[in-house]
């Protein structure tokens, strides 16, 4: 009935846009204002919460568990798993984010500094850093902790609603926990749609700047059809196979160019602007993490930082399900600290080369990037690469990245999402995976026909707010079952230390 619910609410949607796309977009920006004017208080204590849970749980008594049976060991190595859980869990975004953030935040900062100063570009850095950094990760930690913790440890299904189980009991089995899980399935299809939808605008501007092809929703439709089809075809092949080597390839990819624009670029200042910002960063985490502006009544919090924590709950459910489909065999502390940091470490590096190499442009050469990137936000990463040597190469090269990325992103939420669907099946059916791709890229196609970026945007943050309760829900629970597991395991301890004192006093008699 999940399937089937789940397919009917989206199919409905998808006509919805493409029959009357001014009416979605009328309602869906209703929508967010109310979300963001009423809950977005509610996103950034909650985002932050979590953030502060997942570090408890990692140093903690709970950090020796493993996510398995005892002697379990892990199924991938650490090189593959983390390429596999940060080209799900980020990919497309840094590519299409990596210069443009920083520059959009340059010219209209945060915390009421000027346009265009130093200031601004300090700020544009350390709030690019702030989104992109362990909060998101945070959010897939606990997720994927607790569907790992649940499936591997305690032989539940992989599925949402199975972590439910130690505060509702059967009910998690019935209709509540098939509600839970339809909403984990929206939630996931609007925060991939969202993934597509950009990845859509990033290819298409490459294109743009490499052949001079038009940027218009006919090209990007076209654009998400092909890919479409690749992606469908590498999810025919299973998770060992398409997955693991699109996964590999991507960091591989990525690494390689993001070493290139550090060598051939700004070297120096790269490395001061990584170094000074991690410190910015660091020393005011609290402070962005709960800031809001009730006096101002600013609209700068909503558009960014609600945005990005929307999006990333939406993406909740697909990366938390599929971290935790890779992650068997890994205490809870390798996990937590392995998920949180280093993909986060990565993202620092990734904003301070590509990101810190346009600011530099601009600031120091004068080349106008961040004016055109506010003209259209998909042109600042291929204005960038322009100015470095073989700048149409690399340019080609982040295109080919952007590609297998979406390839690599629809091809595990399709897998994440037949999952979902059926019951927890870990090797969903071509059929099912097949049936969700193709829905999945019409849910991009409508937000973009119906409201472009704007659209794709407000899609996430309405679709987030429901299952942001959900992960709240999943921490309360995880953290009654690790009390009980806790328990069970010192009675035993127990248990054991006195029949060895009983055997000893048995000698001594």
């Amino acid at each position: 009935m999940v399937l089937y619910i789940s397919i009917v609410i989206i199919l409905a949607f998808v006509l919805w846009g493409a029959l009357a796309p001014n009416k979605l977009a009328d309602s869906a920006t209703s929508l967010f204002d109310f979300s963001i004017n009423n809950f977005g208080w509610f996103f950034l204590i909650s985002t932050f919460g979590i953030l502060l849970f997942a570090f408890y749980l990692a140093f903690s008594k709970y950090g020796r568990i493993k996510l398995g049976k005892d002697e379990d060991e892990p199924e991938y190595s650490t090189a593959t798993w983390f390429a596999m859980l940060f080209s799900a869990g980020m990919g497309i975004g840094l590519v299409f984010w990596g210069v443009s953030e920083p520059l959009s935040h340059f010219l209209s900062p945060p915390e009421g500094a000027s346009v265009a100063s130093i200031e601004a570009a300090r700020l544009a850095m350390r709030y690019s850093f702030f989104h992109w950094g362990v909060h998101p990760w945070a959010i897939y930690t606990i997720i994927s902790l607790a569907l790992a913790y649940f499936q591997f440890r305690k032989g539940k299904r992989g599925l949402i609603s199975a972590v439910f189980s130690p505060i509702l009991g059967k009910i998690s089995e019935g209709w509540v926990g098939g509600v839970i899980d339809t909403l984990a399935i929206i939630a996931t299809v609007f925060g991939v749609a969202t993934s597509l939808g950009l990845g859509a605008l990033q290819i298409n501007g490459g294109l743009n700047h490499m052949f001079g092809i038009s940027i218009s929703p006919f090209v990007q439709v076209v654009i998400i059809a092909v890919v479409t089809v690749l992606f469908l075809l590498s999810a025919t092949t299973g998770l060992d196979k398409g997955i693991r080597i699109l996964s590999n390839t991507n960091l591989i990819i990525a690494v390689l160019l993001m070493t290139f624009v550090f060598v051939v670029g700004p070297t120096s200042f790269i490395l001061d602007l990584f170094t000074s910002t991690l410190g910015g960063y660091l020393q005011n985490i609290v402070y962005m993490s709960l800031r809001m502006t009730p006096f101002t009544q600013g609209t700068w919090v909503g558009v960014w930082t609600l945005f990005y924590w929307a999006w990333w709950i939406a993406w909740g459910p697909f990366v938390g399900t599929f971290i935790a489909r890779v992650s068997k065999g890994r205490t809870i502390k390798e996990f937590v600290l392995g998920v949180l940091l280093i993909p986060s470490l990565f993202s620092f590096v990734w904003f301070s080369v590509f990101g810190g190499t346009g600011l530099h442009l601009e600031l120091f050469d004068h080349y106008p990037i961040a004016a055109a990137a506010e003209k259209d936000v998909t042109s600042a990463l291929f204005l960038t690469l322009e100015q470095l040597p073989m700048g149409g190469i690399i340019a080609f090269i982040a295109t080919l990245l952007i590609i297998t990325f979406f390839v690599t992103s629809a091809d595990s939420a399709t897998f994440v999402l037949g999952m979902l669907s059926t019951k927890g099946n870990p090797n969903p059916s071509n059929k099912v995976k097949i049936v969700w791709g193709v829905l999945q890229s019409s849910i991009a196609i409508v937000l973009l026909i119906s409201g472009g970026l704007s659209g794709l945007q407000t899609a996430s943050i309405v679709a987030a707010l429901p299952f942001a309760i959900i992960i709240i829900g999943m921490c309360v629970s995880l953290i009654v079952s690790l009390r009980q597991e806790e328990r069970t395991m010192r009675s035993r301890e127990q248990s054991r230390m006195k029949k060895i004192d009983e055997l000893l006093m048995g000698r001594e008699s």
